[in-house]
């Protein structure tokens, strides 16, 4: 049985790398859900159950951080693990993310290796990738 992932970015492109980016990496998902900000992620999330959700903090209309204060706000959605994908890398955002709720944060550019470590390390799946493994179609390319 495989995960539920809500990718929220305003950028088209970068969603559809952070998928590819999954697929590839063999991390068990049923079903992707795409959203360009905070807004529809939440209408995302009002008809469909994801396990986990990956967000960008700089978007128009409901920025990362609004997004991960309503989720942790929401009975339902509260418990949801959050991960931040973004190129902010100002440590203030950073702390501020995760002191907000988000489970971990993983900057842009990454390596192909570091959303499947994370997603491992917060779902639970019975993986271990060696330091030497390359995930097919990437090597050492960063996104």
């Amino acid at each position: 049985m495989g995960f539920n992932v809500l990718i929220v970015d305003d950028s088209s492109a970068m969603r559809k790398i952070i998928k590819k980016t999954i697929q590839i990496s063999g991390f068990d998902v049923d079903n992707f859900y795409e959203a360009g900000n905070g807004i529809e992620a939440l209408k995302v999330l009002e008809n469909n159950w994801v396990d986990i959700v990956l967000t960008d903090i700089n978007m128009p209309e409901m920025d990362g951080i609004t997004l991960i204060k309503k989720l942790r706000q929401s009975d339902i959605y509260k418990g949801i693990p959050i991960v931040v994908i973004s190129t902010e890398s100002r440590d203030k955002k950073v702390q501020e993310s995760l002191a907000i709720g988000a489970n971990d944060y993983i900057r842009k550019p990454f390596k192909p290796e570091e959303i499947k470590d994370t997603l491992i390390k917060l779902m639970g799946e019975e993986y271990v990738r060696t330091d030497d493994e390359e995930m097919e179609g990437f090597g050492e390319t960063d996104f």
